[in-house]
């Protein structure tokens, strides 16, 4: 029976989880890179041992850190970004022109194929790409060039790129979302792009139905079924069968429709799992009630997975990145929280168990199957 390991960056270092396949008893290695800001932990699919992270200080910058050896030990690499040329001008919320600036790497995306090919997504709303282990990174300079980046907006957490989606079937399409921009697909490996937001509909901006201005929060995808993908928006829980070319809201029986994560399990491309917070004003979950919520028809029809979680006065949040699916059978579900949690659940969401505790805040989590 193969092991698990849990990639966890939390706001104070990264950490380590390991498990055999059975999922009951966890060791817990770290902090790495203690008092830094780990906002994306991500291992290559290729080598197991490949793991990329990204460490951020508000004092000292951004850094890019790689292992070859599980996270054992780690070398800073490739921490020097060659951007495109190109206005990179946004703007502000009153019109006014806001220069593009690069404050920190939001997500790593390693390639399929390869475990020196890896995508990073920026802030300001950038995408890099590096073909040698992220020993050097050049800008996918025709997204931030795109005719519509001087209108695009920074969301509360920034103007960020934090999905980077990779379609195992159809070679060169490239999926990203940008908070508050919205989605948008390449079909030719990065060289030209299209916004992708036909059915999101946004109460907050000017014109609700907008090419553009959505608060996406996360985008799941499947690679059994690669053209149908799930959304969390800042409200409403959508779904697109056409590889984003048009979008349906599938929020149904929620609680509430605003939240951060959304995630696909492991084996079925049509159960889904999504995490309810209260509004995007309180950051918590309905009546303090720590829920994850679990689709079996790809959405509309919803059930509350509570076994084993807090069902009293539970105020912390779940972030966009911290949730992550194993591929074992039954999959395992994980997810972390900003009161420093981990919870698992090795029967896909039936039950949970917590791993981890007194964590800092959890930013991003991920899982392999060794």
């Amino acid at each position: 029976m193969g092991g698990v390991r849990v990639l966890v960056g939390t706001r104070k270092g990264a950490f380590i989880l390991n498990s055999d396949g059975r999922r009951e008893k966890w060791s817990i290695d770290g902090p790495y890179f203690g008092g830094w800001e780990i906002y994306h932990l991500n291992a290559s699919p290729v080598d197991p041992k490949r793991i990329y992270a990204s460490q951020s200080n508000a004092w000292f910058g951004q850094i890019i850190q790689r292992s070859n050896d599980g996270g054992a030990t780690w070398t800073p690499v490739g921490n020097e970004f060659n951007y495109a040329s190109g206005t990179g001008t946004h703007q502000w919320y009153d019109g006014t022109a806001r220069p593009w600036e690069f404050s920190r790497i939001w997500h790593l995306e390693p390639g399929l194929d390869n475990p020196d090919h890896v995508w990073a997504g920026a802030q300001d709303a950038a995408l890099f790409f590096s073909g040698d282990g992220a020993t050097s990174w050049e800008e996918v300079s025709g997204l931030r060039n795109h005719v519509t980046g001087s209108e695009w907006q920074p969301g509360a957490g920034g103007l960020c790129l934090h999905t980077i989606q990779l379609d195992p079937s159809r070679e060169g399409r490239i999926l990203v979302a940008i908070s508050a921009a919205g989605v948008f697909r390449s079909d030719d490996n990065g060289t030209t792009w299209k916004p992708k937001n036909q059915g999101l509909s946004s109460e907050y901006i000017p014109d609700p139905d907008a090419e553009i201005g959505h608060c996406v929060h996360r985008i799941a995808q499947h690679p059994l079924a690669p053209e149908v993908l799930f959304m969390q928006k800042h409200w409403d829980v959508m779904r697109s069968d056409d590889a984003g070319d048009s979008w349906y809201e599938i929020s149904g029986n929620l609680p509430s429709d605003f939240g951060f994560v959304v995630d696909v399990h492991a084996h079925d491309p049509e159960t889904i799992y999504v995490v309810p917070i209260k509004s995007d004003a309180e950051h918590y979950p309905p009546e303090g009630r720590l829920r994850v919520y679990r689709s079996r028809t790809g959405g509309g029809e919803w059930e509350a997975l509570t076994a084993g979680l807090p069902q009293q006065d539970y105020y912390h949040n779940v972030l966009r990145e911290a949730m992550a699916v194993d591929d074992l059978d039954p999959c395992g579900i994980y997810f972390g929280t900003t009161g420093g949690q981990v919870y698992a659940s090795s029967n896909e969401g039936d039950s949970w168990i917590e791993i981890a505790e007194n964590l800092p805040a959890v930013l991003s989590v991920e899982v392999q199957s060794l």
